[in-house]
């Protein structure tokens, strides 16, 4: 295993960069389309197709989600796959008809790195719709997640620190496999005030985001938020993540599991879910596993699974961006 997204069979994970520019684009593509759900927390979301996850829908699979730079630009990210898909004539078609493409699912999400120091200035053409091709094109070599300055993650800050792509994954007493892909671009702050540990060292493996520890006595000041961004503009912040598991759920069960997972945002980051960020959490299916009875019981460990899972991507992203400079 590769403690990634990747570990989930029935998935690839492709990811693109524009140094000059300073963004990128992470895709996650599903072999077969996937159950997916949908949570947002965030006070400034940017989503594309998030209306096609809402309960009652007719698609209940998607063909790929979309994780992007560029606040609104970068929505046009998943044009281009979703172009890109038809053309290989993936898609949902109520009744296939000659001559009548189908219409490939493809949720996306955006994060804010327009203030970052690269260069905007692109004009009528951003660089969206190529980063998403790319990392279309990225997700066919079958690789396993770059972590830190990677993808949507490139040109993201947590709080006062670099932020990043982070993923980790867990597998079940019962054998499914759960994972959280996340570009971290958050207002809070996800270290303990005063110290470099993090928020979720307590759920840290193998000292996978540096070994640092808990922190050694209680907050002095509850409302001291440490290593947060203050005087935060409209939308300038977000964390985006994807939780995929191989256990099949019905489109219920997998927006429960993107309800207990936005508690591994609140586990890792501090403050979370303000009216600044656009804090968004898809949860996809590949169904390669079976769901143990009780259902409900087994729903309840996988969601948590899950908000773990996030909780330590979200560390991995932030420790491996420190790492490298952008």
């Amino acid at each position: 295993m590769h403690n990634d997204l990747t570990d989930i069979a029935g998935l690839s994970v492709g990811q693109a960069e524009d140094e000059t520019v300073r963004t990128g684009v992470t895709l996650v593509l599903f072999d077969e389309p996937a159950i997916a759900a949908i949570d947002v927390r965030g006070g400034g979301p940017g989503t594309r197709e998030s209306d096609v996850l809402r309960p009652g829908g007719l698609v209940e699979g998607v063909d790929a989600i979309v994780l992007s730079g560029g606040s609104v630009y970068g929505l046009g990210a998943a044009d281009a796959v979703c172009a890109a898909l038809g053309a290989q004539g993936r898609g949902y078609a109520l009744m296939p008809q000659p001559g009548v493409p189908a219409s490939p699912i493809v949720p996306a999400a955006i994060l804010y790195d327009l203030a970052n120091g690269g260069d905007k200035d692109w004009g009528g053409e951003p660089p969206y719709a190529r980063l998403g091709r790319a990392a279309l094109d990225d997700a066919g070599r079958r690789a396993p997640v770059r972590l830190g300055r990677a993808g949507a993650g490139f040109g993201a800050r947590a709080g006062a620190l670099p932020g990043g792509t982070g993923s980790a994954s867990a597998k079940s007493r019962d054998g499914y496999t759960v994972s959280a892909l996340v570009c971290v671009n958050s207002f809070g702050s996800v270290t303990v005030p005063g110290t470099q540990q993090y928020w979720a060292a307590p759920f840290e493996r193998e000292s996978e985001f540096g070994g640092l520890g808990c922190a050694p006595a209680p907050l002095d000041d509850l409302e001291d938020w440490g290593g947060a961004k203050f005087n935060p503009g409209l939308r300038t912040n977000t964390t985006l993540a994807i939780i995929a598991t191989d256990a099949a759920l019905t489109p219920d069960q997998a927006r429960r599991v993107a309800i207990m997972a936005q508690d591994g945002l609140a586990r890792a980051i501090r403050p979370v879910h303000t009216p600044f960020d656009g804090d968004v959490v898809f949860v996809a299916s590949t169904g390669r596993a079976c769901l143990p009875d009780p259902a409900p019981l087994s729903l309840a460990r996988l969601g948590n699974l899950a908000a773990d899972c996030l909780a330590r991507a979200i560390a991995r992203g932030v420790h491996h961006a420190g790492m490298t400079k952008l």
